[in-house]
């Protein structure tokens, strides 16, 4: 319970965190943050939490990290369902508490976008669901890439939440413009619900691009770099 609690409230502050600066802060009037800032947003949720609760649950926050870390062999299966469980309803979490705090605002309408990912008309630059794809495969791929590397117990200890939160950094800074950015199943889930209207019939790609790069990604660790 405790690993679950803590991959819950971790993907709650990704999700809060992540998205709730691209829904407030990312173009506010004069002194937005910009698409730098709500990468740099996304990768310090992950650096600090992994440094406040990783030590309990592994620091996962991401259905798509879970199923990479299982395929690297470095996770039991058995863990899986609830891990993913606890990461969506994070995600709903948050997702809610940033509909309370929007629709506070003086004349408020609609959530719009809600900082949710997409493809075609629903990309923030009009790019293909076949981009949307390579990209969130790829992106994951790498993602779990640097997340098995630096947590090896022959890597420098103590610096994996550093590595991990830079390289969350850098995978926005990419693709904000293709797909918004999902590489986690549970932050695309959280926001195409509560946005509505299309997104949610494009969550499929947010599930099965970002599991499949991490499973991959799994697959080459183990053999490649984890044997002698």
């Amino acid at each position: 319970m405790k690993k679950l609690l803590a991959e819950f409230f971790g993907t709650f502050w990704l999700v809060f965190g992540g998205c709730g600066s691209a829904i407030f802060a990312a173009a506010f009037p004069e002194l937005g943050i910009g698409f730098v800032g709500v990468a740099l947003a996304f990768g310090l949720t992950v650096l600090t939490m992994a440094y406040a609760v990783g030590h309990i649950s592994g620091g996962h926050f991401n259905p798509a990290v879970s199923f990479g870390l299982w395929a690297g062999g470095r996770f039991p299966a058995k863990d899986l369902l609830g891990y993913v469980i606890a990461q969506v309803v994070g995600g709903l979490v948050a997702a809610g508490m940033l509909y309370l705090i929007v629709s506070g605002k003086e004349g408020f309408t609609d959530v719009g976008g809600f900082a949710a990912n997409g493809y075609g008309a629903l990309s923030p630059g009009g790019f293909s669901m076949l981009s949307g794809l390579i990209a969130e495969f790829l992106l994951t791929l790498f993602f779990l890439l640097i997340i098995l590397g630096s947590t090896s117990n022959r890597a420098p200890a103590g610096f994996a939440p550093i590595a991990i939160g830079l390289g969350l950094t850098l995978i926005h800074l990419i693709s904000i413009p293709i797909t918004n950015t999902s590489v986690n199943p549970a932050r695309s889930t959280s926001q195409a619900l509560f946005a509505g209207g299309d997104y949610p019939a494009q969550l499929w790609l947010f599930w099965l691009a970002p599991i499949v790069g991490a499973v991959v990604a799994g697959l080459i660790h183990k053999s490649l770099f984890d044997g002698e």
